[in-house]
Parts: C-alpha cells; sequence; structure tokens
C-alpha cells in the first residue's frame, strides 16, 4: 500500500484555524444537536469557512457512525457521522479528522457539520 501525500497549507493554499467568534448552535428535526461557545473557524483556499465544534459540545447519542471515510492531503483520514432524526437528507452530515495532520492539530476532537444536510448553523455573537 503506498502512503498517502501529506500537504502543508501554504500560499498556494492557506488555512487558517481561529477561535469562533461566539456561540455556535446546530439544529436537526428541530432538537439541538450541538451548543458551543468554544468552536473554531478553519478558513481553506477558496473555500467557505467552516465551524469545528469540540465533541463535548455535540450531543454524540444523536449521531450515528458513518462507513463513509475521505482523505485530504493537508487534513489527513476523514471519519462520518449521519444524523439519524434529519433522515435520508442528514446521511454524514456530520465530518471529523480523528488525528489531523499538525498544520491542522487544533480541530483533533471536534466535528463539522454540513450546512445543506442540517437544519441550521446559527451563530450567535459573543456579548
Amino acid at each position: 500500500m503506498t502512503a498517502r501525500p501529506m500537504k502543508v497549507p501554504g500560499p498556494d493554499h492557506p488555512i487558517a484555524i481561529e477561535p469562533g467568534p461566539g456561540r455556535v448552535v446546530v439544529t436537526v428535526a428541530g432538537r439541538v444537536v450541538a451548543d458551543s461557545r468554544r468552536a473554531l473557524v478553519l478558513r481553506e483556499a477558496a473555500y467557505p469557512p467552516v465551524f469545528y465544534i469540540p465533541r463535548a459540545d455535540v450531543d454524540m447519542a444523536m449521531l450515528e457512525p458513518s462507513d463513509r471515510a475521505t482523505y485530504c492531503p493537508y487534513k489527513g483520514e476523514c471519519a462520518y457521522f449521519g444524523i439519524p432524526a434529519g433522515g435520508a437528507r442528514s446521511a454524514d452530515a456530520v465530518w471529523t479528522y480523528p488525528a489531523p495532520y499538525p498544520a491542522v492539530a487544533a480541530i483533533a476532537g471536534h466535528l463539522a457539520f454540513y450546512p445543506d444536510r442540517v437544519d441550521a448553523i446559527e451563530v450567535h455573537p459573543a456579548g
């Protein structure tokens, strides 16, 4: 088996991770799946910003592990969860990097949600 390539973010593919702007709440089927004041915002190249929420701030009982797995040369191996309460649209709605590469180590222990597979990702500014 060939080792997967690991790329380091740089000027051609920047990645920045910073604290979130306040409180982030994720809902599915009228239920709160995540509620955090400790979310991180990952900004990667030209992609939209993504909130990474600590596992401790996610109702893991609402998630179901998925067989889906992908790979990002900048972040590493990616695992997925579905949210059964959301029905078919919420399959593979959540992703995580269990052992992210050193350049993005801050997202270890965090989960991210696809905005189109949940009801809402609300951001409430700090204050």
